[in-house]
């Protein structure tokens, strides 16, 4: 039996909004505004981004009682900014925390979500708290048919309460409700075929060896069997040994750009 999906519900930060261009900007500003020393806005943002996930789970382990994002986000500011000997007044910082509540959409999410509301349900569904949805859901024009939050729930995602949560108070089964693919789910995954196809290819002997030793004319030659002629041919066991530890080396560095290219946090 086919259950038709009627509502979708979406992360936000990431996904719908630039939280990084956002940031940076309104650093920019506040550095301007108050005559800060020059600081590194692009990594401060990555750095008060960083701290999200920890500091969520702090919450699930009960080391923190149940704060809002907002209050996350406020004891992590605070620590960015003792590291880096930068003074806000109390305003100041309350001002430049709440950022978060303005922070700018991607040049189509508006487009695409009027799009996607003409026939769904289209809503929230992300860790931030609901003053901070709410505004930042008018400063960006977001044109939700409702703002939902974990806060509701007071679990943070990937809980399995919140998403049955919002399907309940959508009045619909959970799978009639649609989340947008969590590629922070497939990556983990995905990167690891990646590096071991990659490995494989790399070491791959066998079937060319048999197949046509290499050749005509080294046409089919690879590093492997290249590896192999020297060690076992020319009897150079020295530089066919170097050859395979830079073999590994290389390997190594593959699977390392995959993991920086391709690993993404679980988003809000």
């Amino acid at each position: 039996m086919t259950v038709a999906v009627k509502a979708l519900v979406f992360d936000v930060f990431g996904t719908v909004v630039d939280w990084r261009t956002s940031i940076i900007r309104e650093g920019q500003l506040l550095q301007q505004r108050v005559n800060l020393a020059p600081q590194d806005w692009g990594l401060f943002a990555n750095d008060w981004r960083a701290g999200y996930q920890p500091a969520m789970q702090d919450v699930r382990s009960g080391a923190l009682p149940w704060t809002d994002i907002d209050g996350l986000h406020r004891r992590i500011l605070n620590r960015l900014l003792a590291a880096r000997d930068v003074a806000l007044s109390e305003d100041d910082a309350v001002d430049f925390n709440r950022v978060w509540h303005r922070l700018i959409p991607w040049p189509d999410s508006v487009a695409g979500l009027y799009r996607l509301k003409q026939t769904h349900t289209i809503t929230s569904l992300s860790n931030g708290n609901m003053a901070l949805l709410v505004n930042m859901a008018k400063h960006a024009g977001l044109p939700w048919d409702a703002v939902l939050s974990a806060e509701l729930f007071r679990h943070y995602k990937p809980d399995p309460e919140v998403y049955r949560g919002a399907a309940h108070m959508l009045g619909l089964q959970p799978a009639q409700v649609l989340r947008h693919v969590q590629l922070p789910y497939l990556l983990p995954g995905l990167t690891a075929v990646l590096i071991l196809r990659s490995a494989d290819i790399l070491k791959l002997f066998d079937m060319v060896f048999t197949m046509t030793r290499g050749g005509p004319g080294a046409a089919t030659d690879l590093i492997s069997i290249y590896i192999q002629r020297v060690g076992f041919r020319i009897f150079d066991m020295g530089t066919a040994s170097a050859q395979a530890i830079l073999l590994l080396i290389l390997t190594i560095v593959i699977s390392r750009l995959f993991i920086k290219v391709f690993y993404r946090e679980i988003d809000a």
